[in-house]
């Protein structure tokens, strides 16, 4: 029986564990099922093939040609050619490396496309939590005003309260009502926005929570951390050294070229054989080529300059707002306004403030702590932004 009991409570343990959505979670479903994800993983893959191809051997080339003479029955004589043509081997090597490095390239854009696909994700579901909160602290507030209207329907059934007090209660009631419906259709509109990065399926967001970061304490460290992992400047990076390789590349079209085969002849009973060598050699092309290269080169350097200001510029503004953000998050002590709410109910059930001056002070928390969650959510949102190259 004992063993029965810990199996059935391991396979509950399991359940339970299995149901829990975190927003990392959310996040790798939201990678295994975005269509444009998908798709875009299949167009990297597919470029970088024909990069291997485009640094292949030529086909091989075969002609034959048939020749017909007067008085001669069928072919009189024919010449049989059979070619190949290939590049000096070290435009092969240098080709190859190209192609590595713009492979490389893509898959650093492809990087940049899945980060900002998750950021996009983890911001709705940031927004979720946020929304869950609110909907939580509407709820308290409205089953706190159906509780007091209960009471003070029976106080004033029994002369010890007035219409007014009553009427005051209902009405909040309805502006409530209303509250908690505008917050349910926030709610529901980033729901299927989740769903719809998630390819159409919705992920469980019911348990959903901030989750804390690990941040280094110097805010010089996170500023070099915050560069240094920046998609955009690895992809940028990635760019110039790619056409830095196919500079390279280009200053060697001058080469020569080469293309060796067999010949065979024959007339009537007789054949000959030979062998084919020959060369072409890019006179005019090449040096256009050349400087085309050259430009292409000078332009992704300085997009990958541009990348880095902008990404020193981008971590430096949002470590100013996170830290100002902190600050005005440790203000808030919501078990202190909690309390106080507290403190309000009884005084206004045991006649000691009237319902309005009740609904003045409860009003007045209940805003400070909608803000306080508002502000937390803006908190979230700028450390997603800090950290989101580790996504």
């Amino acid at each position: 029986m004992k063993r029965k009991t810990i199996v059935l409570i391991s396979v509950l343990a399991a359940f339970t564990s299995a149901g829990a959505q975190t927003i990392s979670s959310v996040l790798g479903s939201v990678e295994r099922n975005n269509m444009a994800l998908k798709a875009q993983r299949t167009d990297a893959v597919a470029a970088v093939e024909e990069l291997k191809a485009d640094n292949s051997l030529e086909g091989l080339s075969v002609e034959y040609s048939p020749f017909f003479r007067k008085g001669a029955g069928g072919v009189a004589s024919s010449e049989l050619v059979v070619s190949q043509g290939f590049d000096f081997p070290t435009l092969y090597a240098a080709r190859g490396k190209a192609a590595r490095l713009r492979g490389d390239a893509l898959y650093r854009q492809y990087a940049v496309a899945r980060r900002d696909m998750l950021l996009a994700a983890k911001n709705l579901c940031l927004d979720l939590v946020c929304q869950a909160q609110t909907l939580e602290l509407l709820a308290t507030r409205q089953r706190n005003s159906e509780e007091l209207l209960a009471l003070f329907t029976k106080k004033m059934a029994a002369g010890e309260a007035t219409a007014i007090e009553v009427n005051k209660i209902k009405m909040d009631l309805m502006g409530l009502k209303t509250e908690v419906a505008q917050a349910e259709a926030a709610r529901q509109t980033a729901m299927e926005s989740l769903a719809a990065l998630n390819g159409g399926g919705v992920p469980a967001v019911d348990s959903l929570a901030y989750e804390q970061s690990e941040l280094p304490a110097d805010s010089a460290a996170l500023f070099a951390a915050a560069v240094a992992s920046d998609r955009d400047v690895m992809a940028a990076e990635a760019a110039a050294a790619a056409e830095a390789q196919q500079l390279k590349v280009s200053r060697q079209g001058w080469i020569p070229k080469l293309e060796v085969g067999y010949r065979r002849n024959t007339d009537g009973s007789e054949a000959s054989n030979g062998f084919l060598v020959g060369a072409t050699i890019p006179l005019f092309s090449a040096a256009r080529g050349t400087k085309a290269a050259k430009a292409r080169h000078a332009g992704a350097r300085l997009q990958a300059a541009e990348a880095r200001i902008a990404a020193e510029s981008r971590a430096r503004s949002l470590l100013g707002e996170l830290q100002k953000l902190r600050r005005a998050r440790a203000a808030y002590d919501m078990d202190l306004m909690r309390q106080t709410l507290a403190l309000l109910r009884r005084a206004v059930e045991s006649g000691q403030i009237s319902v309005t001056d009740y609904y003045v002070e409860a009003d007045a928390v209940y805003t400070t702590m909608q803000a306080a969650m508002l502000l937390e959510r803006q908190y979230q949102g700028v450390l997603a932004e800090i950290t989101r190259n580790s996504l």
